[in-house]
């Protein structure tokens, strides 16, 4: 594919990747824990720069830009895999979301219990709130974000290989 496809495609892809996290976030009601959260930001880039990419079709620049696309797919890939190695308790993931959170019961005061209620746990890193096929929503971000990254990957090569000649 050349042109403007692949621009197209990928950020059709990362949309719908943040479409659907934000769906299971505020329809479903299913809370995202902090690594759920990184693993949107590098989408949020490939949307950006497909857009930019789209604007500024000229000489190597979109070919550099689906460099870039491929970069931060391959980025959130390895977050999805590491997040899902948590999730099946193949390693251990951050004391943060992950149980380790250090709470002390014999501190808890009543002055301190409102504002500890205030300041409630997100949701854990190591719980599957939601699969398919036996799949997790972080392994489902590794698998599709691992095929756009090498389709960008690709598409980039491919774009910059025209310019050269």
């Amino acid at each position: 594919m050349t042109g403007r496809t692949p621009l197209y495609l990928l950020l059709l892809g990362s949309g719908g990747m943040l479409l659907a996290a934000l769906e299971f976030q505020y329809i479903e009601g299913l809370t995202p824990c902090p690594m759920c959260h990184v693993q949107r930001w590098p989408h949020m880039v490939v949307v950006a720069l497909a857009l930019l990419g789209l604007f500024v079709l000229r000489g190597r620049l979109p070919g550099l830009l689906l460099l870039a696309i491929a970069a931060a797919l391959a980025v959130t890939a390895g977050v999805g895999v590491y997040h899902a190695g948590v999730e099946y308790a193949l390693w251990t993931g951050p004391g943060t979301c992950s149980g380790g959170g250090g709470f002390d019961a014999g501190k808890v005061t009543a002055g301190s219990l409102k504002d500890m209620i205030g300041a409630a746990p997100p949701a854990r890193c190591d719980a599957i709130p939601w699969s398919l096929a036996g799949i997790s929503m972080a392994g489902w971000n590794a698998l599709i974000s691992a095929a756009m990254a090498i389709f960008a990957l690709a598409s980039g090569a491919r774009a910059l290989g025209k310019t050269a000649q």
